[in-house]
């Protein structure tokens, strides 16, 4: 029919899919340019049932259902939606930064959010309290799990949608970001038979799943392993997986007492965010288990000191951590459009202070191609592992500060900020991306 030769190629199902998606099907931008945003829907002041039924209407449960698909498409890691007075805002968080999307007319909050109540098993007559669902949904042959959860605004309810892909395999530590001389020190520190290892960064600094490929590799079917979260994110194979119920009186420190009573090897509890939670993981892992955790701390010798602020013991302390790994996540520069790039003095003086030593090397940026965003592609890890030695045992039970622990700790340790510098040096990530991330007391 076209008087030309045929050219046969293959490709993987899924590209031929996305791209006919791409091409043929409703995008939410099409879908939303079709809508008439002066469209009479149901504002908050309408009646409940007319919601409900607003919200089972087909252009509703479509385009509800293309946020979601063209999030988890975009390699999203949550959707928001936020409602101002006369307008939605639509943002997904891919690789760590918010990035605003075309959003559904205002008329349509009401049962959008209520759409995506039903969906959750949530109460859509409460509009005026917190409430938290979870979806279970299919996508491309992948199990998603989204954790949703609402809140009450002035101009009515926002939503946050966290997208989990359980088809993702966990990564061991050395690509998660951790380089191999560190990847054997952290495999000597959480192999040990008992002793308490905690990771530790700000939300959404990968903590969690560093652990999850940590509890892989000490896995074996001799050992009964145990975990209690808030909630369960991935689900482990030959692991026991416990989530939290808050609103039952099942927290933390509940459960990990009646965990204590089923006979475990391995322990993981998601967060220490009470000193109660604190003093029974410090004995479990005085009494021959080994601990897992998390805290919420700027870098790893901070661990120490803010345990003592939760007010357990310095001679507990001392003598039940074994390690602290503190981490964040960069963006990766995408391999495809990776070019060399030139460092503004600004920059160059900035990192010069945060390194004590001038810059050297080349270094890269993506200028921005159709298999990137913005000459970025995905993130990876930057890492600071300290080692409890013996000298930093003396420290703690002498209370000394996280300052005077650091000086000690550096003379072995690689810091985040150098840990960082070293991999933009090899091409993975941006000086830029290490001052967005890095910056604060390091960069001052």
């Amino acid at each position: 029919m076209s008087g030309c030769d045929v050219l046969q190629q293959l490709a993987p199902e899924g590209e031929i899919s996305e791209k006919i998606s791409s091409c043929y099907q409703v995008t939410v931008e099409k879908m939303i340019a079709d809508l008439d945003p002066s469209t009479d829907g149901p504002g908050e002041s309408r009646d409940l049932h007319d919601i409900e039924v607003m919200a089972n209407e087909p252009t509703v449960v479509n385009l509800v259902n293309l946020i979601v698909s063209t999030a988890l498409r975009e390699r999203a890691s949550d959707i928001h939606l936020l409602p101002f007075e006369n307008a939605l805002q639509l943002r997904y968080r891919i690789d760590g930064l918010l990035q605003e999307k075309p959003p559904p007319p205002k008329p349509l909050h009401a049962a959008l959010v209520s759409r995506i109540k039903i969906m959750a098993d949530m109460n859509i007559a409460e509009r005026f309290m917190p409430q938290d669902g979870h979806i279970q949904i299919n996508h491309r042959g992948a199990r998603v799990d989204i954790r949703v959860g609402t809140m009450p605004t002035i101009h009515g309810e926002s939503v946050v949608m966290r997208l989990l892909v359980k088809h993702e395999r966990l990564l061991r530590p050395q690509e998660l970001g951790l380089d191999a001389e560190r990847a054997v020190l952290l495999g000597h520190l959480v192999e040990k038979p008992h002793g308490l290892f905690l990771t530790t960064g700000p939300t959404g600094s990968g903590k969690t799943t560093t652990l999850y490929s940590i509890l892989q590799g000490v896995y074996a079917p001799e050992k009964k392993i145990l975990t209690i979260e808030d909630p369960v994110e991935y689900e482990l194979a030959g692991v026991a997986q416990i989530p939290v119920r808050p609103s039952r009186g099942f927290t933390f420190a509940t459960g990990l007492r009646a965990i204590l009573r089923q006979d475990p090897d391995v322990i993981m509890v998601g967060e220490i965010r009470d000193v109660e939670t604190a003093e029974i993981a410090i004995r479990a892992a005085l009494t021959g288990h080994q601990v897992f955790s998390t805290l919420h701390t700027n870098d790893a010798p901070s661990a120490v000191t803010r345990l003592m602020d939760m007010g357990i013991e310095p001679f507990l302390i001392s003598s039940s951590l074994e390690g602290v790994l503190a981490q964040r996540l960069v963006r990766r520069v995408c391999p495809v459009c990776r070019r060399p790039t030139p460092v503004s003095d600004l920059l160059r003086e900035k990192l010069e202070l945060l390194s004590g030593r001038p810059l050297q090397g080349e270094f890269f940026a993506g200028v921005g191609c159709e298999d990137c965003r913005g000459g970025y592609r995905g993130r990876v890890g930057i890492f600071e592992l300290l080692a409890i030695t013996p000298a930093l045992r003396e420290m703690i039970l002498l209370r000394r500060s996280a300052a005077e622990l650091k000086a000690t700790a550096r003379k072995t340790m690689v810091t985040m900020q150098e840990d960082a510098l070293r991999k933009a040096g090899e091409g993975e990530t941006t000086l830029e991306e290490i001052v967005r991330v890095c910056a604060g007391d390091a960069l001052e």
